[in-house]
């Protein structure tokens, strides 16, 4: 047998308000329990279009509270962002591990940065004396370093290149490169560079953070220093 509704199944809105009402009146420290529900409401004040001070506190603690979220969801985009560099780092550093010789370092190299790194030109130099002595007063990308400050302090450093250094590193690549990053590399019996360029102006800029190149900087100098290199 199907039971008959009554009135008082679907209450009237009325009649759902004076609920509330009296739910409320007996539970007094309901909005402390739920804050999250008072911050969400609308409730306008006698005084007419007159602000009162607990409405404008209202306003800036939910502005407060959206600007928190967005930091928040910021936070959790960076940390996304350096767990996706972190695996392509470790796959980058395996690869290299199990590089022999200097031409399966550059071809790990190569196939890492490009793919994973998005970048348009990869360059390995290593230098003779001779070699280097000929650029060390060259200036870098920030235009008050040379070569030999490059190699001297031993960091990472980013931005455009001057015309003879991109033709010097990356050859008949170097037309259409617009900013680069280059790694110094340093150990016993080594000393190069890792030139990473972009098409991009913006993609590698002065004052780029760079401790993942310094990362990598260290990792591929020591992977030379266990293979066979090419005569220099």
């Amino acid at each position: 047998m199907n039971r008959q509704e009554t009135p008082s199944d679907n209450p009237q809105p009325d009649e759902l308000e004076a609920e509330v009402i009296r739910y409320l009146n007996d539970h007094p420290d309901f909005f402390s329990k739920h804050p999250n529900i008072l911050r969400d409401m609308q409730i306008p004040h006698e005084s007419g279009s007159a602000v009162s001070l607990i409405e404008k506190q209202v306003e800036m603690l939910r502005g407060q509270v959206q600007s928190y979220q967005a930091s928040m969801e910021d936070l959790v985009e960076v940390a996304r962002n350096n767990d996706t560099l972190q695996e392509r780092m470790h796959r980058l550093t395996l690869e290299l591990i199990d590089a022999a010789t200097f031409d399966e370092v550059l071809n790990a190299l190569e196939d890492e940065l490009h793919d994973d790194f998005q970048a348009d030109a990869v360059e390995l130099r290593l230098f003779s004396s001779s070699q280097l002595q000929d650029h060390l007063d060259a200036e870098l990308p920030d235009h008050t370093s040379t070569f030999e400050e490059f190699f001297n302090n031993n960091k990472p450093i980013c931005g455009p290149l001057a015309r003879e250094q991109i033709d010097f590193i990356f050859g008949a690549e170097g037309d259409q490169i617009s900013s680069a990053a280059l790694i110094p590399l340093k150990s016993e019996g080594v000393l190069g560079l890792l030139a990473i360029g972009s098409r991009d102006p913006q993609r590698f800029v002065p004052h780029h953070g760079t401790e993942f190149l310094t990362r990598l900087g260290e990792i591929i100098s020591r992977t030379l220093k266990a293979v066979s290199l090419p005569g220099i």
